[in-house]
């Protein structure tokens, strides 16, 4: 009874609202971009990443670890417990993620196409490096996805003081039995920590100019935190690209389409775009 609770929950919680008719992102240019140990970051579509943008205050929902094809694996090692876990084509372009429901995949880069998308690449990380980084999100594949961490991480939106002791965050608790568990952003966060690469840490000022790093405990990544650090470059391919068009007025503002009912109250037709929309006075 309590597996079907959870199943029909978790279900729930999948549910995904449709495709924008436009996509935001090229997919195409993000494809041929990406290179291996780039995360991935998505703006979900499902109830679930409803409630992590609420609790971050991002569009970002979800993470990615882009590790390339098959054949990009140096070690034959990797390739071959990959080869466990992904049946594929070879020459398809994987990802390892945490997804509820499923836990920590490999997948076809294909399954977000259409998706809101942006690509975070950590600065000067040479090849060994991007290998370690891969090789750990691997030895993670198979393991189960850790539902109770989002409402760990929504507690700390309350006072500590008014929550009864039982609610209070257990993200720092020691859980026998449990530790094998990781959701998408803890999961790259601890591939990173394993080469000690900073995504967002606490740095500290020390005698004579120095400055010491402390790492982030990897519980409490979001995936907005690879779009914040300073140590990630951000890559952007909007579907409609201003590199393509110099004056912006060359953009197809003009046109026949029409807003749906919900649309209307956050976006304005460029006929009715004029100086009155500007009118502080008004």
């Amino acid at each position: 009874m309590i597996n079907w609770i959870r199943t029909a929950v978790v279900n729930w919680l999948k549910h995904k609202k449709p495709l924008p008719r436009t996509p935001l992102s090229d997919f195409e240019r993000i494809r041929h971009e990406l290179k291996p140990c780039d995360v991935l970051l998505v703006e979900g579509r499902s109830r679930v990443s409803e409630v992590i943008k609420q609790i971050t205050q991002s569009s970002w929902s979800h993470s990615a670890l882009y590790i390339g094809r098959l054949h990009d694996l140096e070690n034959p090692e990797l390739r071959e417990k990959l080869g466990q876990f992904y049946h594929g084509n070879p020459d398809r372009q994987l990802i390892i993620e945490s997804e509820m429901g499923m836990g920590t995949v490999v997948r076809s880069l294909d399954v977000y196409n259409g998706e809101h998308l942006r690509i975070c690449r950590p600065r000067g990380l040479n090849f060994q490096d991007s290998q370690k980084v891969i090789a750990y999100a691997i030895s993670r594949l198979g393991t189960a996805y850790d539902v109770r961490h989002i409402l760990d991480l929504a507690r700390f939106l309350f006072p500590w003081a008014i929550m009864p002791r039982r609610w209070r965050s257990t993200l720092f608790s020691a859980h026998p039995g449990k530790s094998t568990h990781t959701v998408c952003s803890t999961m790259i966060a601890e591939a990173f920590g394993k080469i000690q690469f900073p995504i967002l840490p606490l740095v500290k000022r020390v005698e004579c100019d120095r400055v010491q790093l402390f790492m982030r405990n990897p519980k409490l990544c979001t995936p907005s935190d690879f779009d914040y650090s300073p140590y990630f470059d951000i890559i952007k391919y909007p579907f409609l690209d201003l590199g393509f068009h110099a004056d912006q007025r060359l953009m197809p503002w003009q046109g026949a389409a029409r807003l749906d009912p919900e649309e209307q109250g956050l976006y304005v037709v460029a006929e009715l775009l004029d100086e009155s929309l500007y009118d502080d006075t008004q």
